[in-house]
């Protein structure tokens, strides 16, 4: 590809001229000028604008669909090539919900890189659906999720288990109790993460299958991200359930405490979601990896 199509690429894949510059690390006024002259050289609209926001035309969803499959085939000639050299190269283009790429795979995807240098990773997160939606739509090649439902057109590898634990603020009411019924839940301030999440998913699913139905809840707050909840519980008397991941430092430095919630364990499995049909190299180089990494 040229760049004036590597350029489009980025616009299509943001839907924002600011963002895709941000990416490519060069001025707006420079890609409104490149896709202009590749709008030029096409003869057609491959954008088009309502209000603030700009969508892809019918020739737009077109040149993108064939310049993915293009940049597919380069970075599968390149892995090709490279690995009758001895080395891995390509690009991998990985999505994780918030959870895990802030808590679970760092680590990894350090590990990884060390052992193939030559695979470039790019990494985007957001909630699960979010994750989902991406590599439905060819935005990503691998989603690593934590909800425990699917899409049909996606298949998914469980990697490694992961529970659900209630927290509160180490000076609240909850802490001093430190442990809970079932019924104590549906009185109690609760603090959750918002829809889309695998987290508020799972929840949801613990609490009807021990009988609490969400509208015998007290949610208080929904928010966005886990820092957010833990930043919260710090200074409001509420309960919340986080991933064992995301607290062991809250828990060491005795910001927040654990709590038992008697006949209530909510364990869940992080999955690697990929599409179904062929797969590149580089994303079975990375899930083989991953599948036999030591969490």
């Amino acid at each position: 590809m040229d760049y004036r199509e590597q350029v489009f690429m980025a616009v299509a894949e943001n839907l924002n001229f600011t963002k895709a510059a941000e990416s490519l690390f060069i001025s707006q006024p420079a890609v409104t000028k490149h896709i202009h002259e590749l709008e030029s050289k096409s003869g057609i609209a491959l954008f088009t604008r309502k209000g603030n926001r700009i969508f892809l035309t019918q020739a737009g969803e077109i040149m993108y669909n064939r310049l993915r499959t293009i940049d597919n085939m380069y970075n599968e000639l390149n892995y090709e090539l490279s690995t009758l050299k001895g080395e891995s190269e390509g690009t991998l283009r990985l999505g994780a919900s918030s959870t895990i790429a802030q808590y679970v795979v760092p680590a990894l995807l350090a590990a990884f890189r060390k052992r193939y240098p030559k695979i470039t990773l790019h990494m985007v997160s957001g909630n699960s659906q979010q994750m989902e939606n991406l590599l439905t739509e060819n935005n990503i090649d691998i989603a690593l999720v934590e909800n425990s439902s699917g899409a049909p057109n996606l298949r998914y590898t469980p990697f490694m288990q992961d529970n659900l634990v209630a927290v509160a603020g180490s000076g609240s009411l909850y802490a001093r109790k430190k442990s809970l019924t079932v019924n104590d839940l549906a009185a109690a301030p609760l603090i959750v993460r918002e829809q889309g999440s695998g987290t508020l998913q799972t929840l949801m699913q613990a609490f009807l299958n021990a009988g609490l139905h969400p509208e015998q809840l007290n949610i208080v707050a929904t928010l966005g991200a886990t820092e957010a909840i833990k930043n919260f519980l710090t200074v409001y008397d509420g309960i919340a359930f986080i991933s064992e991941r995301a607290i062991g430092k809250e828990l060491q430095f005795g910001l927040l405490t654990a709590l038992t919630v008697k006949n209530l364990a909510i364990t869940r499995s992080f999955r690697m979601a990929e599409r179904q049909g062929p797969t590149l190299h580089t994303q079975e180089t990375f899930s083989s990896f991953m599948l036999h990494y030591n969490f």
